[in-house]
């Protein structure tokens, strides 16, 4: 890893992290870690260019078959792969088909762009993270080998006490806040070896505990209007991200949205 290297243009291949969700702008699009970096290094690097291929809700399968190779064809300098976590929510999971599909995924990435970047995704404390560790952190150990054979990056974002903060999730419990995006963008500028801007693993102030009333009501919220729905996907083979397509599919220049 160069320090403080020049990067000309950057890839972002996903699911709903990588997309955004849940960093709403006001009309209605999501921003997230992947365009908050993208701003940043258009801004020390005349002629930037950016594409994000990621979409919500696509497994592993769905991203080496759709996105790879797509993203290896544009031949950036950083390409970023965040994916398999959706396979592991899933009630039944064939673990050894999601390495196989994400060491496909790093073998025709690697060799195609100048750093590939993988990652530990963030896992929000609570019964449901503790259900679906055993089957995460036996994706992490092999993206862990993965990034040791290949020469990639890891951004340890599961190692992280504030990104497990409760706060930093929004209210369907499975995507992170504008601040956990914005902490991510810093991890990820970080471990591209460039000069950190802010302490992005500093934990939050302690919060009062809300009382009994108000945690039933925001667990009766979520499982009206998030899980619910997440069920009712999961049952009948539908996903978030049917028919939509990529967020921004074309290696293009980068420019700043407008304000």
């Amino acid at each position: 890893m160069e320090m403080n290297a020049n990067y000309t243009s950057f890839v972002a291949v996903g699911d709903s992290f990588t997309e955004g969700m849940s960093d709403l702008l006001p009309d209605g699009s999501y921003r997230g870690w992947a365009d908050l970096l993208a701003a940043r290094l258009a801004a020390r690097t005349p002629g930037f260019s950016y594409a994000n291929l990621a979409v919500r809700g696509k497994l592993i399968g769905q991203i080496v078959s759709e996105q790879v190779d797509v993203a290896a064809a544009m031949g950036a300098d950083v390409v970023t792969l965040v994916g398999g976590l959706n396979d592991t929510l899933r009630p039944k999971c064939d673990m050894v088909r999601v390495r196989d599909l994400l060491e496909q995924a790093v073998e025709r990435l690697a060799p195609a762009c100048r750093t590939l970047v993988l990652m530990r995704s963030p896992g929000r404390s609570g019964p449901v993270m503790e259900r679906f560790r055993p089957r995460m952190e036996e994706l992490f150990a092999h993206i862990d080998a993965l990034a040791a054979r290949h020469g990639a990056l890891v951004v340890d974002l599961y190692g992280s006490p504030v990104l497990g903060d409760q706060r930093m999730w929004d209210v369907d419990r499975l995507h992170l806040t504008a601040e956990g995006h914005a902490r991510v963008a810093e991890a990820v500028w970080q471990r591209l070896g460039l000069e950190p801007e802010t302490d992005w693993q500093a934990l939050l102030p302690p919060a009062a505990r809300p009382g009994w009333a108000s945690r039933r009501a925001a667990d009766l919220r979520f499982a009206r209007e998030h899980l619910g729905p997440w069920i009712g996907r999961r049952l009948t083979g539908r996903s978030s991200g049917d028919g939509r397509p990529a967020k921004r599919p074309e290696l293009l220049p980068y420019e700043p949205p407008a304000s």
